[in-house]
């Protein structure tokens, strides 16, 4: 049974992203309280926490691999209407290639212009989703995306980000969301977002999905990143969140 309308589906196609809302006020609390929980939690469980140093102090800018401990989470992305939402997106079965929770915290910092796809392994074609947690605004850091320009990989730099010259001469539209709002966009679509400059948080889950028909890779996505980042020569100036140095967060020391 198809959750999103044709619009929702056509703009997608178009644009390469589609703002939806499929959240209640009810969920939304919840996951309100359940990302406070996560946060809480001790930095050697299965999960994999990042921090980041902001001139107000350390402070965690990721978890990610938590919906295995964590029956609510598991429920909403993993069984619930979003699963259905990327398979409209997709146009068959999906399933959940992974998940993350973007914390951006008061002070925190962003990410430069990227694509997702050169940082996921395995399999062609992703959709990932923000989920705002928290109201987000050109002032707290939300995303930025640039319409109608998934078709391919982009000229990287020696990150794996897209190439900052090309970067330049692409308009950038602001995707502004109220909490619990998703924001639907392909691992190809070119997205950035900046620093949280406000003296509010701003938490946002991103769950990512694949076609069912190339497999649940789920937890081959984890174990071949964990090996991939074990091997990255971090330069010490920014935290290594991913398998491309698109977070510009300052490490802890």
């Amino acid at each position: 049974m198809s959750v999103l309308s044709d619009h929702h589906v056509d703009t997608f196609g178009r644009l390469g992203w589609v703002v939806t809302d499929l959240l209640d006020d009810t969920t939304v609390r919840e996951l309100q309280r359940w990302v406070a929980d996560i946060a809480t939690w001790p930095d050697d469980g299965p999960w994999l926490n990042y921090r980041e140093m902001t001139d107000f102090g350390p402070k965690i800018c990721r978890t990610e691999n938590f919906t295995p401990y964590h029956a609510g989470m598991y429920q909403l992305l993993r069984v619930g209407r979003l699963v259905a939402a990327a398979a409209d997106l997709l146009g068959e079965p999906a399933v959940l290639y992974k998940e993350k929770i973007n914390y951006k915290l008061s002070g925190g910092a962003g990410f430069a212009p990227h694509q997702d796809a050169p940082a996921y392994r395995f399999v062609d074609t992703h959709i990932s989703c923000m989920i705002a947690v928290d109201p987000s605004t050109t002032m707290n850091g939300c995303l930025e995306v640039v319409s109608g320009m998934y078709a391919e990989i982009l000229p990287m730099d020696d990150v794996g980000c897209i190439r900052s010259d090309i970067a330049r001469s692409f308009l950038w539209e602001p995707a502004e969301l109220q909490a619990g709002q998703v924001l639907w966009f392909h691992s190809r679509t070119p997205h950035r977002s900046g620093p949280n400059l406000s003296g509010q948080d701003r938490r946002a889950l991103y769950p990512t999905y694949n076609a069912l028909s190339e497999g649940d890779l789920r937890d081959r996505y984890y174990e071949q990143k964990a090996a991939e980042l074990a091997q990255i020569k971090n330069s010490g100036s920014t935290v290594q969140l991913s398998l491309i140095g698109d977070f510009q967060g300052r490490p802890v020391t």
